[in-house]
């Protein structure tokens, strides 16, 4: 009997070099694996630009990977099969919480880039992007930057590391928060110089002096993994990979913004940089991560699991459709947005890739609000319905009411909104305040939210 060897980089690649640390990433975990280091380790340069990798609340990824030297397997999950590659652009791993090397890799001339992967909630900031100063964390933050203690928040990580920079006169830095959000660049930096101004006026004015926030769309499914894939990267490369990572074939990054100090040729992997990226944030925020957020909260109540089992309802694949009508009638046709819809469906209904709606609910309340909401406004006010973008809203509200238990960092507003005497107009307004004063929309969602499921179906919650 034969065991497979551990996966190492001497194992993998017959040698212990790696490239330079040039990249610092905030949030380490399954989707940066499949997108941002894939796209490093295939340009062109990939020997001048190793990943330092942190991560945001749990150790276990970092702890994961650093017995293997960073490196791990990556899956492309096909309809008909799957192959596996060897990644080894994340050069080191830590634990978010080690600011003393956040701080020196800072501080290196040599690094040049800052990506993010932390969602939308973990950068605490309001609707228009200023610190959140009702939020404890943001204010243990503050009282720590200011005397020089660790801070736990991302954006306190993130300005203790520009902090560190600033002091070595290390030049200028690009910050890339890699997160679906509209104009993501400009969050976070209205983010990071509202926190610094209430730290060090003169740290806020370095900042806004030398460091760019680059705005992207990103877009790679990346389900989470299972032992059964642990067992895959075994057998299709012969090494035990304790944290392994499936993801689809399809990979998309357009980014937009300066690098002041260089950056990967990602190009040359198939990366596109573009002068104004709101039309390609749009369209894959509505069409693929809005259909997502229908099949999730439609899909459960008609007791499915998986983003496939949805799509093979034929009423599901039909409400996605619809959906997607409304959608590209706000979106440049240069979008070439037939194809786009096309490889979607295609993408949705591979049933080897398990993409699980509950895993996509979480978070709704925030999701839906820049997913569904925009579209509704704009078919109404064009004098449509919006009624496919409606049903989204009603899904999920149909869940809220059945008492649906996915996490949500907005648990304690839904839970009130549900006690109240109209539940429907109170959950409407925590996704979206003007939808829920238009008494047409919300007569809308309580006459939809009654048709979403057949009568012998079951949520899935």
């Amino acid at each position: 009997m034969t065991t497979s060897s551990p996966l190492t980089r001497e194992a993998a690649f017959g040698t212990a070099i790696a490239a330079p640390p040039r990249i610092v990433h905030i949030g380490l975990g399954a989707f940066h694996r499949a997108h941002q280091a894939w796209y490093t380790a295939h340009a062109v340069d990939a020997a001048e630009w190793g990943i330092a990798a942190f991560t945001g609340r749990s150790p276990t990824a970092a702890d994961e990977l650093a017995g293997q030297g960073g490196v791990y397997t990556l899956i492309e999950r096909a309809a008909a099969d799957d192959t596996a590659e060897i990644i080894p652009s994340i050069v080191e791993t830590h634990d978010g919480a080690n600011l003393a090397r956040l701080r020196e890799l800072f501080a290196a001339p040599e690094t040049a880039v800052v990506t993010l992967t932390v969602t939308e909630t973990a950068y605490r900031v309001t609707a228009d992007g200023s610190p959140n100063i009702t939020d404890p964390a943001v204010n243990r933050d503050i009282d720590a930057l200011r005397s020089g203690t660790d801070p736990e928040t991302v954006l306190g990580r993130l300005i203790a590391g520009l902090a560190a920079r600033k002091a070595a006169d290390a030049g200028g830095i690009a910050v890339v928060s890699c997160d679906n959000i509209p104009d993501n660049g400009a969050l976070v930096r209205s983010g990071t110089l509202g926190l610094a101004e209430r730290i060090d006026a003169d740290l806020r004015e370095w900042i806004a002096a030398h460091v760019s926030f680059v705005s992207t769309s990103v877009d790679r499914i990346t389900p989470r993994t299972t032992d059964a894939d642990r067992n895959t990267a075994e057998q299709l490369t012969g090494f035990a990979d304790a944290s392994p990572v499936v993801t689809e074939p399809f990979s998309d990054w357009v980014l937009s913004g300066g690098f002041p100090a260089g950056r990967p040729a990602w190009e040359t992997a198939g990366a596109r940089f573009v002068d104004d990226i709101e039309p390609f944030e749009r369209r894959k925020l509505w069409l693929l991560n809005g259909a997502h957020s229908l099949l999730a909260y439609a899909g459960l109540l008609r007791g499915h699991h998986t983003v496939a089992e949805a799509m093979a309802d034929t009423e599901c694949r039909a409400w996605v459709r619809e959906l997607w009508d409304e959608d590209v009638r706000h979106l440049p046709a240069s979008l070439d947005l037939d194809a786009y819809r096309a490889q979607l469906e295609e993408r949705f209904d591979n049933a080897r890739i398990a993409h699980h709606l509950a895993q996509i609910g979480m978070e709704g309340s925030t999701k839906l609000a820049v997913r569904i909401a925009p579209v509704v406004a704009a078919e109404r006010a064009d004098g449509r319905s919006g009624a496919a973008s409606i049903r989204a809203l009603a899904a999920w509200i149909a869940l809220q009411l059945d008492g649906l238990d996915i996490h949500d960092a907005n648990a304690r507003g839904i839970a009130e909104a549900r006690r109240s005497p109209n539940p429907v107009r109170a959950l409407l307004a925590v996704v979206d305040g003007d939808l829920a004063r238009d008494a047409d929309v919300v007569a809308a969602v309580t006459l939809a939210k009654d048709r979403l499921r057949p009568a012998d179906a079951h949520a899935v919650v």
